[in-house]
């Protein structure tokens, strides 16, 4: 019977893999991935020999419709991303969205996601977030913040290291010098870190001592 799985893979870490997972990109009949180099050599570690397809952002748009029509005609088809769960910030919304409209059924599989274990290594309440992902690079981005303003729940973005002294800065700009801010960098990699201050806490840190790898930053929302 076809159907789309949508397959978290590990975002640091190859023991947060499971056994579902492996099983599924086992028995599918493609895999989708968004780097097939790296996607490579996570099927070799666990001996998956599925062929692969390149799915990613700047093509993703081109190929949705011959993916579903193979999934109509019977095939089982995996979509991955380099790491953590398709569609969260990567490739994976648009197929979703035309599986459902073309009535294939969908299957996501639970596993790693970066946010979730910044959020809850912040200490700050989760019972109420927001996810922001990526912010605006340039246009939308003040337009952006000045809406975050009034945002009385926790407040989740996805952030490079190259661009993270600059967003620091906005939030003290926009949200205070003392607004508790929460960073995660690396996430179950050897290097794993969270620092936790004020918002011109967590600034002078990484001033001092640049970061490196990927980063989540969690933001406290506005005291009511």
């Amino acid at each position: 019977m076809s159907k789309l799985y949508l397959v978290p893979t590990p975002i640091g870490n190859l023991e947060d893999m499971t056994f579902r997972a492996i099983r599924v990109l086992k028995e599918v009949d493609l895999i989708l991935a968004e780097d097939t180099r790296t996607s490579g050599k996570l099927l070799k570690h666990f001996d998956i020999s599925t062929q692969m397809m390149s799915h990613h952002m700047h093509n993703e748009h081109k190929t949705v419709a011959a993916i579903v029509q193979r999934l109509l005609a019977g095939e089982t088809i995996a979509c991955i991303s380099d790491a953590g769960t398709p569609a969260i910030s990567d490739p994976g919304f648009l197929l979703t969205r035309a599986c459902i409209e073309a009535g294939v059924e969908v299957d996501c599989l639970p596993g790693a996601t970066a946010f979730v274990p910044a959020l809850v290594n912040s200490g700050f309440p989760n019972d109420k977030f927001t996810f922001e992902g990526f912010l605006p690079v340039k246009k939308g981005r003040q337009s952006r913040f000045l809406f975050l303003q009034e945002e009385s729940r926790t407040m989740i973005f996805y952030e490079s290291p190259h661009k993270l002294i600059k967003t620091l800065g906005h939030f003290v700009e926009f949200f205070g010098a003392d607004r508790p801010v929460s960073v995660s960098r690396e996430i179950t990699k050897l290097h794993e870190e969270t620092v936790r201050g004020t918002a011109s806490e967590v600034l002078s840190h990484y001033t001092n001592k640049p970061p490196k790898g990927e980063i989540v930053i969690i933001v406290a929302g506005k005291s009511k």
